[in-house]
């Protein structure tokens, strides 16, 4: 498609959207980020990149307006844990009436993987609700659904554990689950965008690669270069602090991602599709562990 187009990116100032403006902007997209505040670290990054940057906020639809004038695409994600489930679900519906308003003429969503298998996982469900929205709405779309991501293992609540020796989830040692560079969503969305053509009024899952807690803490005490051990615990400890991880933890005990990894990398070779090793190659281990 034409790369005079115009995109309205939500949530780039954060990983996955991010990722989504680094594609964009290195295909030679034009690009505006929607921020509720320009004068974030984040929000002027990205102006110094040469990227627009809108002001609007996803939990006031009146706010969207002027973000989606002169806008042919928009790219959009939603989020549960800075704010409430009822919330993420409004921050959807409403860029979703925001964007049918302005006439835009393709909406990509990035949701989650297996948000349409009525799994119970609280933000799952919120997902699977804009989805809905969106299928209605009539504007033509794309919705993606990436699995775990890799990224997870480098967050800050995860860095204690790695820097003694061990990575720590509510997960049998040898379950498997799909997981996903935050690069190649990124990567994915760009090339559907180009290509929107072969995904209107399609939903896909996801994943660059599927792995066991035991299979991962091999692959990361290589590339960190120190023993790292995996430690199981039950989904049930996470209750108190986080009951919706909780769920999906005892959801992904019983269940797995579906993402077809062997199709992906067949039929998109140009997304790249990290495995968790190159995905760990690339860390600055001694940095970020220090």
């Amino acid at each position: 498609m034409a790369k005079s187009e115009n995109i309205l990116v939500a949530g780039a100032t954060g990983r996955q959207g991010g990722s989504v403006v680094r594609a964009l902007s290195k295909a030679g997209y034009r690009l505006k980020a929607l921020t509720r505040n320009p004068s974030s670290k984040a929000a002027l990054s990205l102006r110094s990149l040469g990227i627009g940057v809108v002001v609007g906020d996803m939990l006031h639809e009146e706010s969207l307006a002027n973000a989606m004038k002169e806008i042919d695409v928009v790219f959009t994600m939603t989020t549960p844990f800075q704010s409430t489930h009822e919330n993420e679900v409004a921050q959807g519906i409403n860029m979703v009436n925001a964007a049918r308003a302005a006439g835009i003429g393709y909406f990509v969503f990035s949701s989650v993987a297996s948000a349409d298998k009525n799994t119970g996982i609280p933000h799952f469900e919120t997902k699977y609700k804009v989805e809905q929205h969106l299928v209605r709405s009539g504007i033509p779309y794309t919705i993606m659904g990436p699995v775990a991501f890799m990224e997870n293992f480098i967050q800050p609540f995860a860095l204690p554990d790695l820097r003694n020796g061990k990575i720590s989830r509510g997960l049998p040692g040898a379950r498997a689950v799909q997981l996903i560079a935050v690069e190649d969503i990124g990567s994915f969305a760009a090339f559907v965008i180009r290509n929107r053509g072969d995904f209107l009024s399609k939903r896909i899952d996801i994943a660059g690669d599927e792995r066991t807690g035991d299979e991962t803490a091999a692959i990361l005490s290589k590339e960190i270069g120190k023993t790292i051990e995996y430690e199981s615990f039950p989904a049930e400890r996470l209750t108190a602090q986080n009951p919706d991880l909780a769920i999906m933890m005892k959801w992904q005990a019983a269940n797995s991602y579906t993402a077809d990894i062997t199709a992906l990398r067949r039929d998109y070779p140009e997304v790249g599709w990290n495995t968790l090793e190159e995905w760990a190659k690339g860390i600055d281990w001694k940095s970020l562990l220090a």
